[in-house]
């Protein structure tokens, strides 16, 4: 882990779940393939530091086809198609900010600037959905939305469907922020997604207690 967040969550490591979960993780990519790599699980954490969080944005779980996971929630490796909830977000950011649709789905440029995509789960077996969930990331990634709610400056949550909303009861709003709406995917974003506009928000909210804004366009 990023060596910011090592002193806020290595009491985690330190309880029984954690070495259950890192003993059924590393059964899991002995017997099948697993995404994203063991070298990205905490790449959320380490692209964003955590005195540089300023916006976090909760996934569920990576994505589970051959090269799309690197550890970001909802990003994909360049060169690799973005699937239909990223689509839908850069449909959103267009219409919001008036951002050209990215040619390609990597959201490094986002982690860099102080955006913590982080997922509930961080790992899943290759091709089938939700198949690490319940497994002890949960308990792991609760602790890191606890710990950015413990800052002092305002920090924007991002909360995109039932799963990630469900979080709300963590997070002090007489500090924080809460920008929620359905989730991208196709199954929803026409109930309530298209049209929230929360990149605009997210710079509102930051602009408001004088933090710098988000570039959301992403670099070519």
């Amino acid at each position: 882990m990023e060596t910011s967040w090592r002193p806020l969550l290595i009491a985690e490591t330190e309880k029984p779940y954690w070495k259950a979960l890192r003993a059924f993780v590393a059964e899991e990519r002995r017997k099948f393939k697993v995404f994203p790599p063991a070298e990205e699980e905490f790449a959320a954490l380490h692209l964003t530091p955590y005195e540089k969080v300023h916006v976090l944005i909760l996934g569920q779980d990576p994505y589970h086809d051959d090269g799309q996971a690197h550890g970001l929630c909802f990003s994909v490796r360049r060169g690799v198609p973005p699937p239909p909830s990223l689509v839908n977000i850069f449909k959103e950011l267009h219409d919001d900010l008036g951002c050209p649709i990215p040619r390609h789905g990597n959201l490094e440029h986002w982690a860099r600037q102080g955006v913590l995509l982080l997922n509930a789960v961080l790992t899943v077996r290759a091709h089938q959905p939700t198949s690490h969930k319940g497994r002890g990331w949960e308990t792991f990634t609760d602790a890191v939305i606890r710990a950015v709610n413990a800052k002092p400056d305002r920090v924007v949550f991002v909360l995109w469907g039932a799963y990630a909303r469900a979080k709300k009861s963590f997070i002090d709003r007489t500090r924080h922020v809460i920008i929620e709406s359905a989730h991208p995917s196709p199954l929803s974003a026409a109930n309530g997604f298209f049209g929230s506009r929360p990149f605009s928000r997210i710079n509102a909210a930051l602009r408001e207690v004088g933090k710098p804004e988000i570039d959301w366009q992403l670099p070519d």
